[in-house]
């Protein structure tokens, strides 16, 4: 039997799994990941904590088998995510910037006007979210950036890059198509680093990673590390690798991963549609000659909703009493959450900061808390879906989700009623990690159709719509009323 290695560096945590090559788990370990919010709207993480708790993670799985056994590794990650080093030392310059770093906003409005040319080259907005304008923060603002970048001395990389490059012994400066993406330096029409984008950032192409499909060779784990050399043969961010992992591989195919954020990912096929709604378009995978585009709806908060009740209010001591606390009340009694505590992300890309929350009253508890933040990652989810239907006219009927909300019953029942689909539950929920699986096992040859992985998939539950179509629509419209006032 050979097993497959794979990392998940997600926002919150770091985890490594152990799969078989027929996709059973085997080990896995996992360790919270820090983020430090230094200003209103600033996010960053420790890069050295990352790799620490990285190396951490893949020694305890591996200890659970055999070393000689396994044949590959997978890498997914947090998207967008920026780390610059220098090349000769490793050392890397500053904090990385997490994908929800807001502090780029002004810069980002003055381009504004540009939009179009961003969306038609990259298919994304000019919004802090993304890499660039914090790669150019960084180059304007750490020294010694600049001049290490005109001495070729400096790397810049999202997570995948970063760790891959660690893992490899500096030997490999690589990233992914669907990280490249992400970065809005990446021309999505002919899959290259822009020189027209690069140039408004004034970045230098020097420090750019080279760009692979999905399930390429990216390079080899030093011996030195775990004992063997592990060829690195899958990589993809986050969001298309779950979208992999639960078998998106057909046109209509939508998923949505409910973890630190939302994302809902939409198959659209070998050519990009632009959303009239502000949605993003982005390369799904390229798998061996296939490229397949998607378009994104990026919820700003989701499962940092329910951690600023647990650890801020101290209202739950874990994640999952927010469900039995929202199935002790009937209805919200007219309590909402608006959750932009950064701002919000599609399709309305606000950059304030200032969350909401309205309708307390002196009977108000805990419990009305815990609704009203599982309700606001529902609501916000229904208005994806419409933008998406109404985008690219495909009449889906079924969404399959992922992450750690959705091991909440009463969550997806709820989503099931605003979304008014079939909402499909994996049997393992944690998809983003099998993605990377899947993809390092096609690379290496251990899998060799898509379409036997399509055949295969199962879901463990499935939730419906409710019928009581007035109380889910008083519901929605309480929640636009209480949007309006963020807006």
């Amino acid at each position: 039997m050979h097993f497959i290695l794979a990392i998940d560096q997600g926002t919150s945590s770091t985890r490594a799994i152990i799969y078989t090559t027929s996709g059973k788990m085997i080990a896995t370990s996992q360790y919270p990941v820090l983020s430090k919010y230094p200003y209103p709207g600033w996010v960053e993480q420790n890069p050295e904590e990352i790799w620490e708790k990285t190396l951490r993670a893949i020694k305890e799985v591996i200890a659970k088998v055999e070393v000689k056994k396994l044949i590959a590794c997978g890498v997914t990650n947090q998207r967008e995510t920026t780390v610059i080093w220098n090349k000769e030392t490793g050392e890397c310059l500053y904090p990385a910037i997490v994908w929800q770093d807001r502090r780029t906003h002004v810069f980002c409005e003055t381009l504004l006007a540009d939009t179009a040319v961003f969306q038609n080259k990259t298919g994304l907005l000019p919004d802090p979210y993304f890499s660039a304008s914090k790669l150019q923060w960084l180059l304007n603002n750490v020294e010694p950036a600049r001049e290490l970048a005109k001495q070729g001395k400096l790397a810049f990389g999202t997570i995948d890059t970063f760790l891959i490059w660690r893992l490899t012994g500096g030997k490999s400066h690589v990233t992914d198509i669907t990280n490249a993406s992400r970065t809005l330096l990446f021309n999505i029409n002919d899959c290259h680093w822009d020189e027209e984008l690069l140039q408004i950032f004034k970045i230098p192409a020097s420090i750019l990673p080279k760009v692979h499909r999905c399930d390429a060779n990216f390079g080899t784990i030093e011996k030195t590390l775990f004992g063997k050399s592990i060829p690195i043969t899958g990589v993809a961010g986050d969001q298309q690798a779950a979208l992999v992992g639960q078998r998106g591989f057909q046109i209509g195919s939508i998923k949505a991963t409910f973890g630190t954020g939302g994302f809902l990912l939409l198959n659209t096929g070998n050519k990009p549609s632009h959303s009239r709604y502000r949605l993003l378009t982005t390369i799904a995978y390229q798998i061996k000659e296939e490229l397949a585009y998607g378009i994104e709806g990026s919820l700003y908060h989701a499962g940092t909703t329910v951690k600023w009740l647990r650890d801020e209010l101290k209202i739950i001591n874990l994640a999952s009493d927010t469900e039995s606390l929202a199935r002790s009340l009937s209805s919200n009694e007219g309590v909402y959450l608006v959750p932009s505590f950064t701002g919000l992300g599609a399709p309305y890309w606000t950059n304030t900061p200032g969350a909401l929350i309205c309708g307390l009253s002196r009977n108000s508890n805990r419990a009305h808390f815990a609704r009203a933040a599982l309700e606001s990652v529902c609501y916000l989810t229904r208005e994806v879906l419409a933008c998406m239907k109404d985008d690219t006219e495909l009449d889906f009927s079924i969404l399959r989700v992922d992450g750690g909300m959705a091991a909440n019953d009463w969550f997806l029942q709820f989503l099931a009623s605003q979304s008014n689909l079939q909402i499909q539950r994996p049997h393992d929920i944690e998809t983003t990690a099998q993605g990377a699986a899947i993809l390092a096992a096609l690379g290496c040859g251990e899998i060799s159709s898509i379409q036997k992985l399509q055949e295969e998939w199962t879901f463990e539950k499935a939730f419906f719509p409710e019928e009581d179509k007035n109380r889910i629509e008083r519901d929605y419209q309480g929640w636009k009323t209480a949007l309006s006032k963020v807006l």
